[in-house]
């Protein structure tokens, strides 16, 4: 589950703040975000933070908030696969609503170029090299055929022997295999490392948006630093990570601490 839980922080940041929205259900009065488009039949994971919230609550109600707990995961899923460990910042609060269109619109995609993923995380005050630190995170997970049909099938900057494998458990035509998943990093699916990099320097990067930052332009370089200095991206995607769980936190006053991570008390 760790590269699920990881990416439900990602997804609760980008779209207003970390403050556990992606949690939320549907209700009378808003529609959440469980069913934007970069969520939907995609995003779980759920289950574990109410597993983890039902814990917390018994020891210690109503101080733990769910965005806080997101945060927390997020850290402890990168430690147990491998990868580096970090203070997290407590004392988020919970929103009591949430957005379906500040989803759709606030998380990249993954047919977004270069560009459009720099100025995204320029918005949220993550430099470019957040951004490549961040996007490392796909070195554990998987995607659905879906999200990497039209780059297997139509792309150049493609290793052909990579694009072959690919195409076996991904049928060119939409509508079948849909959900089908591969490993975002071939070698080392569920192992915190940096051979997502090593991968784009050999154009075996998944998704269109994982080459676009290895493929002759401004981040190209930092992508080989990473692919032969594992400590380097260690650090620097800690490092991003803080910075990433400082986007518009609820403070004081504002927001709550939610009991049921799933709807607002």
């Amino acid at each position: 589950m760790g590269a699920s839980l990881l990416r439900l922080f990602f997804h609760d940041c980008f779209v207003n703040g970390c403050d556990g929205s992606i949690l939320l259900d549907d209700t009378s009065s808003f529609t959440g975000e469980k069913n934007a488009n970069p969520n939907r039949n995609s995003a779980r994971g759920f289950d574990v933070i109410d597993n983890i919230k039902s814990a917390v609550e018994k020891v210690c109600p109503g101080v733990v908030s769910c965005a806080d707990i997101l945060a927390i995961t997020a850290r402890d899923s990168v430690e147990i696969l491998g990868g580096p460990t970090w203070n997290v910042k407590l004392g988020r609060r919970d929103a009591k609503t949430a957005s379906q269109s500040a989803a759709n619109n606030g998380i990249p995609a993954p047919t977004s170029n270069l560009n459009q993923l720099i100025s995204r995380f320029s918005a949220l005050g993550l430099s470019t090299k957040d951004l490549v630190a961040l996007s490392g995170g796909h070195t554990i997970g998987q995607a659905r055929c879906t999200n990497f049909r039209a780059r297997i099938y139509n792309e150049s900057n493609i290793d052909s022997s990579f694009a072959s494998t690919r195409k076996s458990s991904c049928p060119q035509s939409s509508g079948s295999g849909d959900n089908n998943l591969a490993p975002l990093d071939l070698q080392t699916p569920t192992t915190f490392d940096n051979y997502y990099f090593r991968n784009l320097v050999q154009k075996k990067g998944l998704l269109h948006s994982d080459q676009q930052l290895y493929n002759g332009g401004s981040t190209d370089s930092i992508v080989r630093g990473y692919s032969t200095d594992q400590s380097s991206f260690s650090s620097d995607f800690a490092s991003a990570m803080i910075k990433m769980g400082d986007i518009s936190p609820l403070t004081g006053s504002n927001g709550e601490v939610r009991k049921n991570c799933r709807r607002v008390n």
